[in-house]
């Protein structure tokens, strides 16, 4: 399905025309509106257009963690429930934003330490997410929110500094247990186009899956201003996201203007209200538009940009500008697919060429009526409760590589489509691959001090390298503490603590290394206050 940049607007006018989530709807798609619950609460007109325009909803703070559990196991839904219960009647859907934030997070979560700072974190998602579990309005949710800085790295956050990357995964395992059939997203701003920080977006969210993390949607913010330029490689970066196999959605669109407001303005916001509509029309794998409130009476912008504001589609007294229009002649003139119909199921893998490390597997392709395409296929390691994705291609076979050797492998294979819909699991194909060498040669370790604060730190990267003439099929490393610290927390290894001294082992998809190959892992250390020392001495076997 492709969609132009640009084209003539039909001659019926928007006002004559019907509601924006109808011409949506016939798209297979929504668009939605972040709601107040005060205006919610307290002004006509405000529900009125918030029940008749739009097919989804989002609270805009209500689900947060410092409205729902602003005090240790003392939870409150009032607004919560008010924004569900306005959407059950007007047969919207609900996006749940947001579990995990640095924001908004009450102090007394701030200063937990690292073992009772998950735990808080699988308490609060159990018990939020679990309570509309079973009301089939909410269907989604932002689990974890603005994880990155703007140059790619990593958030120095409380919840990164106490407990490393392995929150995000915690996180969206949390999540899937309190609810299977949510669509869990991570979401961030200033990723629409193709950037640093989208970048590093796209790298995590590849790994995520890759180790089996349940992360099924990817929010793009798109707090957009007139005056920076559009990114106009939107469309482009939607469309690699989507080809990871996630849903995509735009989550929180507004685009305002250095005030006063005038005719010019207004033209160009309506152009860019325009251009994000369309590129969420050409990508199948997007889901719909939110729009981060919708008249500029109840806006975020004017206390949060000085000098800036009119970001939103209807003015301070409810009447429908330019940019609204935009939107509307978009959704009722373009051109996309109601798909919801997943492709048929691919047939039994066969496995072939199995060597210690790899193996070629093959299956009978699947068909897609749904209207979108058929993209490709993911094959998965069947292992219990939570399979691996061991690797995605676009057509009907696929390498295995990274394989440990003299080990049993039981997959299966799903079909995706361009709407990101899933197939059935194919029947399972078992295969053994072949002993390998029990060595190498001999490898390295080096660890680097990402980050530093008052009684903690963050080593990562620790580069584990292949310096041997032949393939490794696994590694070990250890290293020591110094005295007083201890570990706080890790990723891409296990680790073991004995006194001061950690030995840490590969994890199942980073073992095998070819020579000269390298793989990282990382770990978070609390030590006393003042001291400044870190681990020396990494060795590796």
């Amino acid at each position: 399905m492709g969609l132009l940049a640009t084209f003539l607007l039909p001659a019926v006018s928007a006002e004559a025309s019907a509601p924006l989530r109808t011409h949506a709807a016939a798209k297979g798609k929504f668009i939605g509106a972040a709601l107040a619950t005060g205006p919610l609460s307290n002004e006509t007109a405000y529900r009125n257009i918030a029940a008749t325009e739009f097919n989804q909803v989002t609270a805009e703070n209500a689900m947060k963690w410092d409205s729902t559990e602003p005090n240790p196991g003392q939870f409150n839904f009032s607004g919560a429930d008010a924004i569900v219960d306005f959407a059950v009647q007007n047969d919207q859907q609900v996006h749940g934003h947001t579990l995990i934030w640095h924001q908004q997070t009450p102090g007394w979560v701030q200063g937990l330490s690292a073992s009772a700072m998950r735990e808080a974190i699988e308490r609060h998602i159990s018990t939020v997410v679990g309570r509309y579990a079973d009301n089939p309005a909410v269907v989604s949710w932002d689990v974890v929110n603005e994880v990155f800085e703007e140059n790619g790295n990593f958030r120095t956050s409380f919840w990164y500094n106490t407990l490393g990357q392995s929150y995000i995964a915690d996180a969206f395992r949390a999540a899937r247990a309190a609810d299977p059939d949510a669509r869990l997203c991570i979401n961030d701003y200033n990723v629409e186009g193709i950037n640093a920080k989208s970048t590093a977006m796209y790298n995590l969210v590849r790994s995520l899956r890759q180790q089996g993390v349940p992360v099924d949607c990817v929010g793009f913010q798109s707090h957009l201003a007139i005056q920076y330029g559009f990114p106009n490689d939107l469309q482009q970066n939607l469309q690699r996201f989507a080809d990871l196999g996630v849903q995509v959605r735009i989550t929180e669109l507004d685009v305002r203007m250095q005030m006063p407001r005038d005719s010019s303005k207004d033209a160009t916001q309506a152009t860019y209200y325009r251009n994000v509509v369309n590129a969420c029309l050409a990508v199948a794998a997007c889901a719909g538009v939110t729009i981060w409130g919708f008249t500029d009476k109840h806006s975020w912008v004017p206390d949060t940009f000085g000098g800036e504001g009119a970001a939103l589609i209807y003015d301070e007294n409810y009447q429908k500008k330019s940019s609204y229009d935009a939107v509307h002649d978009t959704l009722a003139s373009g051109s996309g697919t109601d798909d919801t119909t997943p492709p048929t199921t691919p047939g039994t893998p066969t496995a072939s060429n199995i060597t210690s490390n790899s193996a070629t597997l093959s299956w009978s392709a699947s068909t897609d009526s749904g209207g979108s395409g058929l993209a490709g296929y993911n094959v998965y390691r069947e292992q219990g409760s939570t399979d691996t994705l061991l690797g995605q291609t676009s057509t009907n076979s696929i390498t295995l590589t990274g394989l440990t050797p003299d080990t049993e492998y039981q997959v299966y294979v799903r079909a995706r489509d361009g709407a990101g819909n899933l197939s059935g699991n194919s029947p399972t194909a078992t295969f053994t691959t072949e002993e390998g060498p029990s060595g190498g040669g001999g490898c390295t370790a080096t660890g680097t001090v990402q980050t530093e604060w008052q009684n903690g730190y963050v080593v990562q990267p620790v580069t584990v390298t292949n310096t041997g003439t032949t393939a490794i099929d696994g590694w070990t490393v250890t290293f020591t503490l110094p005295a007083g610290h201890t570990l706080a927390g890790s990723w891409n290894a296990t680790l073991t603590v004995s006194g001061q001294t950690v030995t840490a082992t590969n994890a199942a998809y980073n073992g095998n290394l070819a020579p000269n190959a390298s793989t990282t892992f990382g770990f978070q250390v609390n030590r006393p206050n003042g001291d400044t020392q870190t681990p020396s001495g990494y060795t590796c076997a």
